[in-house]
């Protein structure tokens, strides 16, 4: 008897100096697991509000729903069949599948039954009382304007994660970084010290350009000219010429980013940024401005295009009548192709290309939007003439919505390309001068008549001076164009001192009518004349003031 009692205390001893002196590191961390633990401050994801502080992203409380399988099967939890009933018709989904889900893996601790559950439902699942299912805090985003911003504001993941649009751009600085604590707990769950603290960063809120009036407005008169002549799709952007600002930027087809079910890849892009087309007639100015900078015409020049063709080899560029004598003004107003060749071939083609570099095309504008296309704009040496006179009608390039608003605020601002920017801005960016103010006067002025006198009529504004220009184009396909075609307006208001350059497109509008003038002119009145009242900008439409461009000193002092 006393040698195995003498056996069990060696034992004992032996156990001892194993724990205390050869392996205590292994049972520390076992009493550290029961007493140690990390506490997380979490913080709300920043807002996305419009220049005015309307809330266009919010995060807003919900609740996850989780299990503790082992907790489930311990109690004989599952064998509950009208809670866990409750439980799957609150969920909108099987009580088997609900039920399988936990018991598969029976040893696990952890396991998703839902996510991002409304508190009313998660107050209703609290009061089920079933053990080892419960509720954990988290936020979901909440987009109020919904389809009006989707391609603009984008959409996060189930974990809060920024995935598309503004909300992916700026993800770091709107999700903050969590604040952790690590106590020392006794057996009863007390805390007994704060053994490390560090601070939650507090995240950040986006404010952007957009004013949400204007954007709005956009997109009823964009949706509604997409349904009536049942176009594949629309585009508009806005922008404040004087600072290079996004004031509106919509898509129709949209999406609600509050329900995601059914929503394909193609609705999600933002094709204000990512598609491109041939920009036709919308792009004559710069023929005209180039020549005007040149000198090779002036503003009272007429140019004779008579027989109302030119051949360049076996090629042929036309206008669909033989119009005579043209001036400046009037081959802005009437269309004239054969008009802008000859203004185009009248100057080195050095001078004519770089009025496209000028204007920012072939590059991005400098927002930082996520998908955008610089489009196209092939960089060659030598150039056809053929090239260059397809060229000054808008075609054998590729640009986008955002470009092409962006070209007219170029004309709007006196000449004078700045950067735009998604973000409002304290101070507007630097801007470089690419055109004198001289021509950018003069050009506007015709531009004013294209709306007056031109085919431009749809696009005028009661009460405002408005330049612009129409646009058809067609669409290419292989081996040439076929019968699909894009009509667009872009132009600047008001005249007298430019406050938005707009761009409206309407790609591929179907039945008899597709012409720019009369399917994208409409919308831009609309949404121009509402964004005018909207902004407060006084009437001009009667003013005999000399035409005022927008533009600082600095910028006139560093004219050509």
């Amino acid at each position: 008897m006393f040698g195995l009692i003498a056996l069990v205390f060696c034992g004992l001893i032996a156990r001892t100096a194993y724990i205390q002196v050869i392996s205590p590191d292994e049972l520390r961390k076992q009493g550290d697991l029961r007493t140690h633990r990390q506490l997380s401050d979490d913080v709300l994801r920043g807002m996305i509000t419009d220049r005015n502080g309307l809330e266009l992203a919010i995060s807003v409380p919900v609740n996850t729903v989780w299990a503790d399988p082992a907790q489930v099967i311990e109690k004989n939890v599952l064998s509950k069949d009208r809670e866990w009933r409750a439980l799957a018709d609150i969920l909108d989904t099987d009580v088997d599948q609900l039920k399988q889900r936990v018991a598969a893996n029976p040893k696990s601790r952890f396991v998703y039954l839902a996510r991002h559950v409304s508190p009313a439902m998660a107050d209703y699942i609290k009061n089920l009382n079933l053990y080892g299912v419960y509720l954990r805090p988290e936020s979901k985003r909440y987009y109020p304007a919904a389809e009006v911003n989707a391609h603009v504001v984008g959409i996060t993941n189930i974990d809060d994660h920024g995935i598309d649009g503004i909300e992916k751009l700026f993800d770091d600085s709107l999700t903050g970084e969590s604040g952790k604590k690590n106590i020392l707990r006794d057996a009863h769950g007390r805390v007994i010290e704060v053994l490390s603290e560090q601070a939650a960063k507090e995240a950040k809120n986006v404010t952007l350009s957009i004013d949400q009036r204007i954007q709005t407005l956009a997109y009823q008169e964009l949706k509604k000219a997409v349904q009536y002549y049942q176009a594949d799709s629309g585009s508009l952007v806005a922008l404040d010429v004087n600072t290079g600002e996004i004031l509106a930027m919509v898509n129709n087809p949209s999406y609600n980013p509050n329900n995601r079910k059914g929503i394909s890849p193609s609705v999600m892009r933002n094709r204000a940024i990512t598609d491109t087309f041939e920009p036709g007639s919308t792009l004559k100015p710069l023929a005209v401005i180039s020549a005007l900078e040149f000198g090779s015409i002036k503003a009272n020049t007429v140019i004779n295009t008579s027989p109302g063709w030119i051949m360049f080899g076996g090629r042929r560029v036309r206008d669909p009548i033989n119009r005579g004598e043209l001036s400046i003004a009037e081959i802005l107003q009437k269309s004239s192709n054969v008009g802008t060749t000859k203004l185009a071939l009248s100057l080195p083609h050095e001078q004519f290309l770089d009025a496209f570099y000028n204007v920012g095309f072939g590059s991005d504008t400098g927002t930082g939007l996520i998908g955008e296309s610089a489009g196209i704009f092939y960089d060659r040496r030598r150039w056809s003439d053929f090239e260059l006179a397809t060229l000054s009608f808008g075609y054998g390039l590729s640009v986008t919505s955002l470009q092409l608003a962006q070209m007219y605020s170029v004309i709007g601002n006196g000449g004078v390309r700045r950067p735009l920017s998604i973000l409002k801005l304290d101070k507007p960016h630097e801007g470089e001068r690419v055109f004198s103010q001289k021509a950018s006067e003069e050009l506007l002025k015709m531009l004013e008549t294209v709306v007056d006198d031109g085919g431009g009529k749809n696009a005028a504004v009661e009460g405002y001076r408005v330049a612009g220009k129409t646009g058809t184009s067609r669409k290419a396909v292989a081996g040439g164009y076929g019968n699909d075609y894009v009509g667009l307006f872009a132009g600047v208001a008001p005249v007298s001192n430019p406050r938005i350059a707009l761009a409206v497109v309407i790609n591929n509008p179907k039945g008899d009518v597709y012409y720019g003038g009369d399917v994208a002119a409409p919308v831009f009145s609309a949404v121009m004349g509402g964004a005018l009242q909207i902004l407060n900008i006084p009437n001009d439409k009667n003013s005999n003031d000399d035409i005022q461009l927008a533009s600082v000193k600095g910028d006139r002092s560093s004219a050509y």
